[in-house]
């Protein structure tokens, strides 16, 4: 059986249509309208809210789908433009993995070690406490893949490459990094929910570190989501302890550092991935070499 992953050339008279600059406005103006649209119901109307569809906690549907407001509005946009054969060679940047080592030992292992630092500076554990086991705390990890990560088919699928055609890609990534934290804005004045007790400012600066770092990761890659999903997840893994402010600090501090180890190519657009929808040339030494 043939995977959705499997690219092959295409055998439709339906062209597929390169999505335009001008659609980043379209993927935001979707993006807000989800998210939005549903913490702010419950913000500004939060009796009614709550009455119709109770209360927004992480294990709420409408919490689910409000979080996956960028991956949606990236999802639509490509199947605007690209139809379904489009959004298969889209979703076959999930098999585009190759990247230097050091990439994969940052995202697997840098992490987790930045929270462990972290942590261990405040006088935390290595690790979060195991209340309820580590049986469950591994099947709360394997659902926060399909929550936060989701984001990414739309962060870096879609905006990443149309902003990298107008801007060098550290801009683009602090760009990104800006509307990315105050797309969660609402979520700070919602109770029940983790955002609730963190400090804004210090999250926003999280937030434009995080988005530059991945951005060299995800253009190593030629656009490849795997990697950048998996620091994504990287973020909300239940294993990790509580390591803020510090961790955000030690994270600022790796940010200019790999900033710095690649300035020429996260000073200049020359090697960036622009196109959101692959082509077959683009995607098939990727995909034969995985």
């Amino acid at each position: 059986m043939d995977s959705i992953l499997e690219y092959k050339p295409f055998r439709s008279t339906s062209p597929v249509r390169k999505i335009p600059s001008s659609a980043l406005l379209f993927f935001l103006l979707i993006t807000l309208a989800i998210t939005w649209g549903i913490t702010c119901s419950y913000i500004f109307l939060p009796e009614q809210t709550t009455g119709l569809f109770g209360a927004l906690e992480g294990a709420h549907p409408l919490y689910f789908l409000a979080t996956w407001g960028p991956g949606i509005a990236g999802l639509i946009l490509v199947l605007s433009y690209g139809g379904w054969h489009g959004l298969r060679a889209f979703l076959a940047r999930l098999a585009m993995w190759r990247a230097g080592l050091y990439w994969w030992l940052l995202v697997v292992v840098g992490l987790p070690l930045i929270f462990m630092a972290g942590s261990l500076i405040k006088g935390g554990p290595l690790l979060a406490p195991m209340e309820d086991g580590a049986g469950q705390m591994f099947v709360l990890a394997v659902i926060m893949l399909f929550l936060g990560p989701v984001e990414e088919f739309g962060w870096r699928g879609v905006a990443q490459p149309l902003l990298q055609r107008h801007m060098a890609p550290i801009w683009a990534g602090a760009l990104i990094g800006v509307v990315w934290g105050v797309w969660h804005l609402p979520a700070f004045y919602l109770s029940g929910t983790v955002y609730a007790d963190w400090n804004f400012p210090l999250f926003l600066i999280g937030c434009i570190s995080l988005a530059i770092l991945v951005t060299p990761i995800f253009n190593a890659t030629g656009g490849g989501l795997l990697l950048p999903i998996l620091l994504h997840w990287q973020l909300i893994i239940p294993f990790w302890p509580d390591a803020q402010p510090w961790d955000t600090w030690i994270i600022l501090g790796v940010t200019a550092l790999v900033v710095w180890l690649n300035r020429e190519t996260m000073f200049s657009r020359r090697g960036a991935v622009t196109d959101v929808i692959p082509d077959a040339q683009a995607l098939r030494p990727a995909l034969h070499r995985t």
